[in-house]
């Protein structure tokens, strides 16, 4: 039988995975919760790994790999942040250990952007970057991943040299709540990346995103006066949002820059249609599958494994 090799984490704001990984690279056990930082901030970051890794008969003696919010200022033990530009292979070196615990822990940094203009953190998704490496063409091209707050990371020859983060998530979630715009989408079905007014709404939104603002409002008055749908017009505002970031995040890119999308489930399938629907065929990189790879790569250069 495969022998278990370490413990890899991946601790977000409102979320926790855990993965026991076998000394030949393989998954053996698998834990997931609800247990983020914000939970782990009162019930103790150390009470909450012992919990999951005796669910897993984790061995005491593992080390213990983990990127994401257990390394930010209110989280476990602060793991500060690599300055880009950046090379990938830096960020094990960078890790953090966790003091006054038997077992051998080790945060993960973030990345950090200082321009005064353009400032800007990553803090979880250097670890996807690191996974997802060799699914760029010779460690070059533009890497997008989505979510609450999106990541678009420029790497050139295995190091970050600039990124944008995009509260497109965040906006969505705020127009659906919050703005005149609830009231058109209250009723609103699943959609998916096929959508027709999904698709549409991007293609205009990257053709002129300065009408934005006008574009979403849009989505009401269609309703009014043509009987847009509700989850049409929920699908015209995700596709404005996010052919507005698309638009945003490919302005000042290299004209040959390729798109890796580093996502998973509904969210990521949008974000493929998006952009095909702006002329850039990503290639696709499941996002758990890069956290995991991204982990062990730090696991190896830490720890031998």
């Amino acid at each position: 039988m495969t022998k278990p090799a370490y413990v890899a984490v991946d601790w977000g704001t409102s979320s926790f995975r855990l993965w026991l990984i076998g000394s030949d690279g393989s998954v053996l056990a698998e834990r997931r919760s609800g247990e983020g930082m914000t939970t782990a901030a009162t019930a103790g970051f150390a009470a909450i790994l012992a919990s999951h890794r005796q669910a897993v008969a984790a061995p005491e003696s593992l080390p213990v790999i983990v990127c994401g919010m257990a390394g930010a200022r209110q989280g476990w033990v602060e793991a500060g942040y690599l300055d880009v530009p950046a090379a990938l292979s830096a960020i094990p070196t960078a890790a953090v250990r966790v003091p006054g615990v038997a077992s051998d822990i080790r945060i993960l940094p973030g990345l950090a952007q200082r321009d005064p203009a353009r400032p800007d953190v990553i803090r979880g998704e250097e670890t996807q970057l690191l996974g997802a490496l060799d699914a760029l063409s010779d460690g070059n091209g533009l890497v997008c991943m989505p979510g609450t707050h999106s990541k678009w990371v420029h790497i050139r020859n295995g190091a970050v040299t600039r990124f944008s983060t995009f509260m497109t998530g965040e906006l969505f979630d705020a127009i659906g709540r919050h703005t005149i715009l609830s009231h058109s989408i209250g009723d609103a079905g699943p959609f998916d990346g096929g959508n027709a007014a999904f698709v549409q709404a991007v293609t205009e939104c990257i053709r002129n995103p300065a009408t934005a603002s006008n574009l979403l409002f849009s989505a009401r008055s269609g309703m009014l006066l043509h009987g847009l749908s509700a989850t049409d017009a929920k699908a015209r505002i995700s596709g404005i949002l996010i052919g507005l970031e698309i638009a945003g995040a490919l302005d000042g890119a290299e004209p040959d820059a390729s798109v890796t999308l580093v996502a998973s489930g509904p969210l990521g399938a949008l974000y493929e249609s998006a952009l095909e629907a702006a002329g850039a065929a990503p290639v696709v990189v499941d996002a758990d599958a890069a956290v995991r790879s991204g982990l062990a790569v730090a696991a190896r250069a830490l720890w031998d494994i």
